[in-house]
């Protein structure tokens, strides 16, 4: 999912990045969710996730597709897997699975972590890294790194806290780094929540894993034109987001829940 030139691509990244997070807990509490991706009004894609978080970790796993007339020309399937504990500043990630498929063309990609730091990155077909405009991904890159998934759960102290972090993101090619800044509050309100949010506006910076000529990468850095609303679940101090949208070179891609529950 490195390919940002597709603007379904970019959808499934940032339905991926898109999860409940639920209060840490001596027993585990399970939620489901479902979004709607959509460019000008029309759905390109939707996506399920079941999430189950405790104190002694999260499990997170997800379906996308593609959606009306997006999936006549691109058919886009993703399943993704997440799993790893709550740290005291964040999520620490175990293990990022995705299978993702486009038409006739297949990957998947798998990560394993270790104390914050990648300890090993698959991807098939393999990412072809041995182009002249290649920024090589360096081990110094790879500490205190996050992958799309885990991205999405924030634990702050206060709302006002949870749009001041820079969060290190590695989707298994790409290194990025997402700046987040403050932006005002609002509210929410779709199946199973009703309440306040928090706005950030993201900086996107591109670190290492890409071509230095994409356009699209280079667009997204010059523009910053990308926000998130979050929403605290409880009173837990864990914070997930309930809309996401992000600035294109084909219009803005709107990421937005429709429905949030728990799972008895």
């Amino acid at each position: 999912m490195q390919r940002l030139s597709n603007p379904l691509r970019i959808a499934v990244i940032l339905a991926a990045s898109i999860v409940p997070a639920a209060a840490p807990a001596a027993e585990s509490t399970s939620f489901r969710s479902e979004y709607a991706t959509s460019l000008y009004g029309i759905v390109l894609a939707r996506s399920t996730f079941e999430s189950r978080i405790a104190r002694d970790g999260f499990e997170i796993s997800g379906r996308l597709s593609s959606s009306g007339v997006a999936k006549v020309f691109d058919d886009t399937r993703a399943n993704a897997r997440a799993s790893g504990r709550l740290g005291t500043d964040g999520p620490l990630p175990r293990s990022y699975d995705v299978d993702y498929t486009s038409g006739d063309k297949k990957k998947k990609t798998t990560i394993a972590f270790a104390d914050g730091t990648v300890v090993r990155a698959d991807n098939t077909p393999p990412v072809r890294t041995n182009r002249k405009d290649w920024i090589k991904v360096e081990q110094k890159h790879l500490a205190g790194v996050v992958d799309p998934i885990s991205a999405a759960l924030v634990r702050a102290a206060s709302p006002a806290e949870v749009c001041n972090r820079t969060i290190r993101v590695f989707d298994g090619a790409l290194r990025a780094d997402l700046h987040l800044a403050p932006a005002g509050f609002g509210t929410a309100s779709v199946s199973g929540y009703k309440g306040e949010t928090v706005k950030c506006t993201v900086r996107f910076e591109p670190v290492a894993g890409y071509r230095s000529n994409n356009k699209s990468i280079a667009y997204m850095r010059r523009t910053s034109d990308i926000a998130i609303a979050f929403a605290q679940v409880g009173t837990s101090g864990v914070y997930a987001p309930v809309e996401a949208t992000v600035g294109t070179q084909v219009g803005t891609i709107k990421v937005q829940a429709v429905r949030f529950e728990m799972v008895k």
